[in-house]
């Protein structure tokens, strides 16, 4: 027995120590996440600019295509100044460009919501609304509230497959890297990073499960808002600047014509 105190006390001795440590960090990334939320702030408000709108009805003539945004602040465009550099403006004129057609907007994302408001925006549309196309932009929210990666998933999937069995196209911006944000100290940034690239996977393949397309945000526009910030961001640090915003489209469109360019289902108006 007096041979095996010592390792029980060396053992309880590390458990005590790692312990306290779990505390402390747990501590600091509290108080990380508060100096975040000071720095970030509300000067943009919560209310994102209503961008809903026939888009390019002079230069174009014919039925308009009829686009749906759903999500949260991304989709909804917040932080662009003015309403034709919000995100869905910038997808309406750049199907237009390429289509030949106007493009109708209709925006039901809300600013500030998680993946499992995407079921209460699909049920606010009309009854008889059926888009030629759906654009998700999903997730910050998801991390920053710290829900399970395989619940948003799985609610996110939900919605695809419901749109999909309408016979609406549906295309998803994953989750975008948290990372990126100068506002989030270390390490919280970094978790929020590894969170963010966690869901953003867990997303892909719920959607291509569910028969979506995928667009990954990470890859696609994280590196040129980590190489210009004061550029790609808007006043918050937060949200995208119209720059950021045009970027996002310009990664998005080729999925969206794309979308657009699948064989007309029953279930479509068009």
């Amino acid at each position: 027995m007096r041979t095996r105190r010592p390792v029980t006390l060396a053992a309880a001795s590390v458990v005590a120590l790692a312990g306290a440590g779990a505390v402390g960090l747990r501590t600091l990334l509290i108080r990380q996440a508060a100096v975040a939320r000071r720095r970030i702030g509300k000067p943009l408000g919560e209310q994102a600019l209503d961008a809903d709108r026939v888009w390019r009805r002079k230069k174009h003539p014919g039925e308009p295509v009829e686009l749906l945004l759903l999500g949260d602040s991304i989709a909804a465009g917040l932080g662009a100044a003015h309403r034709r550099d919000t995100l869905g403006a910038r997808l309406a004129k750049g199907i237009a460009w390429h289509a030949g057609r106007p493009v109708r907007l209709r925006t039901a994302a809300v600013v500030g919501s998680e993946t499992s408001a995407l079921a209460a925006q699909v049920a606010s549309l009309p009854a008889e609304y059926v888009p030629d196309a759906a654009v998700i932009v999903v997730g910050g929210n998801d991390v920053t509230h710290r829900i399970p990666a395989a619940r948003s998933a799985d609610q996110l999937a939900d919605v695809v497959r419901e749109l999909r069995e309408r016979g609406v196209p549906v295309v998803v911006g994953t989750c975008p890297d948290l990372g990126t944000l100068r506002a989030i100290p270390q390490p919280l940034r970094a978790l929020a990073a590894r969170s963010s690239r966690q869901l953003a996977s867990a997303q892909a393949a719920a959607v291509h499960g569910a028969g979506g397309r995928v667009v990954a945000l990470a890859q696609a526009v994280g590196p040129m808002f980590a190489e210009r910030p004061d550029e790609m961001f808007s006043i918050d640090r937060f949200h995208p600047s119209a720059l950021g915003y045009r970027r996002t489209a310009d990664a998005l469109l080729p999925a969206v014509l794309a979308a657009l360019a699948e064989p007309a289902h029953p279930g479509r108006n068009s």
